[in-house]
């Protein structure tokens, strides 16, 4: 071969391109990579992936907050900040309106829906989009925070990635917490808390397949972080004071402090999401946003951004610095501080709810975080100004209301536990922090079934995550189990003609139809046994008379979980089908739903 031959062959070979096609090769891929040992490289490479896009969120949310401090606030006015949450949701709602053109709020809620409903595949504009809009909005001081739409571009990455390479809808779910758990666990340091976010809040079923993929996205994640950001806990803590055991009971106390007060937060913001969903004019929506947002920030500063530099000054026993340039500022009585930061937490939820609605993109780990703790420090706060016998630390109580906090919202405890430890280093605090997330979690229990995150598509009868059996039926096709071979008769029929029919046919079940093809009973075999072999009442009866017509129907647009609960209430073993005008389509079995079921179970469910 001519050596010009073999150089051009040489860079064909060494190009980009065709080594990713050749390594994309199906064929090529199956030979050489066994199926799970590729599904641990994609594992680790959607942890790569996703922690790159959370430094890179981080970044742009830290250059927008420089700019602003550098350029804005200290060239103009101090209070030129006030404007800013306002132009941060309208940058951000004009980017979604003119150029994602799709809706991305509430990223997990769009996980949880994918992976009910649309086979956890995530639009390609989530690999983006999010990042863009949180960081505008946050780095304007929207008063949210930017671990959700870190999740949903995890998690779309993780999507994207098995779709790339064709992996079944089994595979893709897996990939989706992978990239769930990774950007948990990059964003906040915390890998421990990552694997087990995906456990509480995605609901994805822990078995040996999927375990090691999520630890290879979770720490692979973390230790890019770790790189990019340094070694440090995410909040600075210094434990000065040992946990007492005698603070027990108002630990217990301070969980189902949050868990009240997580009552309030779900529902005030659920609320404000409907009223906002009624305003179909964006200008509107904007509007109202950007007054209640604006005039909340100047009330009280602490809800401006994600309110981190609150939780570093309370963890860390230094809450005076928060009181300066608001309007308490100065003041020297103790009871008005406990008012403002009560105030505080009260409307922290109008805020977030204000700057979703007005346009803005984020999530509520922040906001979880921020009250947990301004909840904690006013608990001990006020308890020690109140007296006692026991001392209360206040640092310690507000990084362990962050626990409970986060664990009634997300209705995640064990996330809440070991987040909190991570990204605080206070595993010093492991005990109280285990007894506050679990009073918080059976607190919120008792009020709200489902967390924020999948109330919204329970309400809607489209979550599918949190129940197996449900999510089983949900994948059944109503009309795949309509069976259609049993025979017909007509009302006029007599006995004769229907022995006929019965002699020419294996079932005991024969739907009776008029002439225009309307549903007007059945006959069932064991109704007839007895007159059925005696020829002298073959003409003296006809089907009219014996066939059962108040009887249960199902309708073909019904859910599965509505035609389960005719069967079980009817204790019938075969139920008809007909359309909303009554005609007769076929029959329903249990037995064919039962074995339609197993199929399905042992296709998307079963562990391996």
């Amino acid at each position: 071969m001519p050596v010009n031959g073999f150089l051009i062959n040489i860079k064909r070979l060494m190009s980009v391109k065709n080594i990713f096609a050749y390594v994309l090769h199906w064929h090529w891929r199956e030979k050489h990579i066994k199926e799970p040992h590729f599904i641990l490289i994609l594992s680790f490479i959607t942890g790569i992936l996703t922690a790159f896009a959370g430094v890179l969120l981080k970044k742009i949310i830290c250059l927008i907050q420089y700019f602003l401090k550098n350029e804005i606030y200290t060239t103009y006015n101090e209070y030129s900040y006030l404007v800013c949450p306002a132009i941060g949701i309208l940058f951000s709602g004009l980017f979604v309106k003119f150029i994602a053109k799709n809706d991305i709020g509430h990223g997990i809620t769009k996980i949880l829906y994918a992976i009910s409903q649309r086979k956890s595949r995530l639009k390609m504009h989530n690999l983006w989009t999010s990042l863009i809009a949180s960081s505008v909005t946050i780095g304007f001081g929207g008063s949210v925070g930017a671990e959700a739409p870190s999740v949903i571009t995890g998690s779309a990455i993780g999507s994207n990635l098995g779709r790339l390479f064709k992996m079944d809808q089994k595979t893709l779910m897996l990939l989706i917490s992978c990239g769930a758990a990774g950007a948990i666990a990059g964003v906040f340091k915390a890998p421990i808390a990552g694997l087990l976010f995906t456990i509480e809040v995605l609901m994805l079923d822990l078995t040996t397949v999927s375990v090691l993929p999520l630890l290879i996205s979770s720490v692979t994640a973390a230790s890019i972080s770790y790189i990019f950001t340094g070694s440090e806990a995410m909040f600075k803590y210094n434990q000065t004071v040992a946990h007492d055991i005698k603070n027990i009971p108002y630990v217990l106390l301070l969980g189902v402090t949050c868990g009240l007060i997580t009552v309030y937060f779900v529902r005030v913001l659920i609320w404000i999401e409907s009223i906002f969903n009624r305003l179909k004019n964006y200008w509107q929506r904007f509007a109202l946003g950007a007054v209640i947002l604006n005039i909340l920030v100047f009330l009280f500063p602490p809800l401006y951004g994600e309110g981190y530099d609150i939780i570093d000054d309370l963890i860390n026993n230094q809450y005076d610095q928060i009181l300066n340039n608001t309007f308490v500022s100065g003041m020297n009585i103790s009871g008005v501080s406990v008012l403002f930061f009560m105030l505080v937490i009260f409307t922290k939820v109008f805020a977030t709810g204000a700057t979703t609605g007005g346009g803005g993109c984020g999530g509520i780990f922040a906001p979880s975080l921020f009250l947990g703790c301004t909840i904690g420090f006013i608990f001990s706060h006020l308890l020690n100004l109140l007296g006692g016998n026991n001392f209360l630390p206040e640092n310690n109580f507000s990084l362990i209301g962050m626990a409970g906090m986060m664990s009634a919202i997300l209705h995640a405890p064990l996330t809440a536990i070991f987040l909190i430890a991570e990204l605080t280093g206070g595993f010093g605090l492991f005990l109280p922090l285990m007894i506050v997330s679990s009073s918080a979690y059976f607190t919120i229990l008792l009020f709200e079934k489902y967390s924020i995150h999948s109330i919204r598509l329970a309400n809607e009868g489209k979550l599918l995550t949190h129940d197996k059996d449900h999510a089983v039926l949900n994948f059944l096709c109503v009309n795949t189990l309509i069976e259609t071979d049993f025979q017909t008769i007509y009302p006029e029929m007599t006995l004769g003609d229907m022995v006929k029919v019965i002699a020419q046919s294996n079932r005991s079940v024969y739907p009776v139809i008029d002439s225009n093809g309307i549903l007007q009973g059945v006959v069932l075999w064991d109704n007839i046994r007895n007159i059925m072999f005696r020829p002298e009442l073959y003409e003296r009866f006809n089907v009219e008379k014996f066939m059962i017509s108040s009887l249960t129907k199902i309708r073909n647009d019904m859910s599965m979980d509505e035609i389960m609960y005719l069967f079980e209430d009817s204790k019938a073993w075969n139920l008809p089908v007909i359309d909303k005008e009554k005609h007769y389509i076929g029959m329903i079995s249990k037995s064919k739903i039962f074995s339609a079921y197993r199929d399905v179970l042992q296709k998307n469910f079963a562990e391996d």
